[in-house]
């Protein structure tokens, strides 16, 4: 079944400091605008605004190593999975409403649903 994907941004996973600290280092780094953190199935996330090219970045506490992780969205999660897999990643696990997936390369990312559908896409069969 045919379905769209695109990148959707960068998540700072930050282990254990809390969101809004992370946030306030990242934004003046990155020249981003710090939102206040939030909770979200007992995640603690903040968002930075105004990244280029309407990407989505936000810092993310975490009780693993800190790293970065992007995001790709789409409108079929499972679908976009599958391609993946067939490019050669590997499902980690479903989290809450996401897949966790490791890249032939070693690199954690995650499959989201598509938060806006107005930015243009990639089509797959």
């Amino acid at each position: 079944m045919a379905h769209q994907s695109r990148l959707a941004g960068f998540i700072i996973d930050c282990q254990d400091i809390p969101a809004d600290e992370s946030a306030r280092f990242w934004a003046a780094a990155l020249g981003l605008q710090a939102q206040p953190s939030h909770a979200e199935d007992g995640a603690e996330y903040a968002e930075l605004r105004e990244a280029p090219g309407g990407l989505q970045v936000e810092v993310q506490r975490v009780a693993h190593p800190s790293r970065v992780h992007l995001d790709i969205e789409s409108d079929d999660i499972d679908a976009e999975a599958d391609r993946l897999e067939a490019l050669g990643a590997r499902r980690i696990g479903f989290v809450k409403r996401w897949w966790v997936m490791e890249a032939p390369t070693g690199h954690r990312f995650c499959v989201v649903r598509m938060r806006e559908r107005d930015t243009p896409a990639n089509l797959w069969p």
